[in-house]
C-alpha cells in the first residue's frame, strides 16, 4: 500500500507541476459555472412568474430543476475531461523511456497501476470540487434535499473512476499522448451513446447493449436513488479495465 500511495502522490504532483490540472479545472469550472448561472436565472424567473400567478404547473423543486440537470451535465463534461487526465499516464512514460525504470523497479505492476489511477482519480475529485462551490450556494439559499445531491456525486465519482480506468488501459497501448486522448474520448463517447442507439428497441440484444451504457447507470444516481446494480456495474468496469491494464503492462515487460 505504501508504494501505491507514493506513486499516487508523485502522479498527482506531476499534474500540478504542468498546466494539465489547472487547464482541466479552469475549463470545467467556467463551463459548469456558466450553465449553473443560466439554470439558476431561469429557475428564479419562473418562480417569480408563478408567484405572480402567470406561471403554469406545480411548485418547482431546486433538486429537480437545477441540481439534477447540472449533475447530468457534469457527467457529460467528464467525457472531455477524462482523456485530458489519462492520456499521459503511461504514454508519456513510454515516450520518455521511463517505463523501463518502472517495470524493472521492485514495485508490482498492480501497485503502479493503482497508484497512477488513484492520482488521476484525485485530480478528477478536485475537478468535481469546482462544481461543489456552485452547489454550496444552492444549499445556503435554496435549501435542497441533500441526499440526492450526495448520491449524485457518488454516481459522478464512480462514473469518473470507470472512465479513468478505461483511459489508463488505452494509455498503455501507445506512446503518443494525443492518440491515447482521442481513443479514450471515442470509447467514452461510445459508452455514453449506447443508450441512444437502443432507445426504441426492446430486443434482448438491445437490452444488453443498453446495460453497457454509462448513462443508463447514472440515471438512478441523478434521481437520488442508490441501486446496487449500478454500483456493481461501475465497480466491475473498473476492475475489468484495471485488470486488462495489468495484462497490457505485463506484455510490455515481456517485450522489453
Amino acid at each position: 500500500m505504501k508504494n501505491v500511495l507514493l506513486i499516487c502522490q508523485k502522479e498527482l504532483r506531476s499534474y500540478f507541476a504542468s498546466p494539465i490540472a489547472y487547464a482541466v479545472m479552469a475549463i470545467f469550472g467556467l463551463i459548469f459555472g456558466w450553465v449553473f448561472y443560466n439554470a439558476s436565472r431561469d429557475f428564479v424567473r419562473y418562480t417569480l412568474l408563478q408567484a405572480q400567478g402567470m406561471g403554469q404547473g406545480g411548485p418547482m423543486s431546486v433538486n429537480d430543476q437545477i441540481i439534477r440537470p447540472l449533475l447530468g451535465f457534469a457527467g457529460t463534461i467528464a467525457l472531455f475531461m477524462v482523456p485530458m487526465i489519462t492520456m499521459r499516464l503511461f504514454a508519456e512514460e513510454k515516450r520518455t523511456g521511463t517505463i523501463e525504470l518502472l517495470l524493472t523497479s521492485p514495485v508490482k505492476d498492480i501497485e503502479i497501476i493503482l497508484g497512477k489511477w488513484l492520482g488521476a482519480l484525485l485530480l478528477y475529485v478536485c475537478v468535481l470540487l469546482m462544481s461543489m462551490l456552485n452547489i454550496a450556494l444552492l444549499v445556503l439559499w435554496g435549501k435542497p434535499d441533500l441526499r440526492p445531491v450526495l448520491v449524485g456525486y457518488l454516481g459522478l465519482l464512480l462514473q469518473g473512476g470507470c472512465l479513468l480506468a478505461i483511459g489508463a488501459l488505452i494509455s498503455t497501448m501507445t506512446r503518443n499522448q494525443i492518440i491515447a486522448g482521442i481513443a479514450t474520448f471515442f470509447i467514452s463517447l461510445l459508452l455514453w451513446l449506447l443508450s441512444w442507439f437502443t432507445a426504441f428497441d426492446s430486443s434482448v440484444t438491445a437490452t444488453v447493449v443498453n446495460y453497457m451504457s454509462i448513462v443508463t447507470h447514472f440515471e438512478n444516481f441523478g434521481k437520488g436513488v442508490l441501486d446496487s446494480k449500478d454500483v456493481v456495474f461501475y465497480l466491475s468496469m473498473m476492475f475489468l479495465s484495471l485488470f486488462l491494464t495489468s495484462r497490457s503492462l505485463e506484455s510490455l515487460r515481456w517485450r522489453a
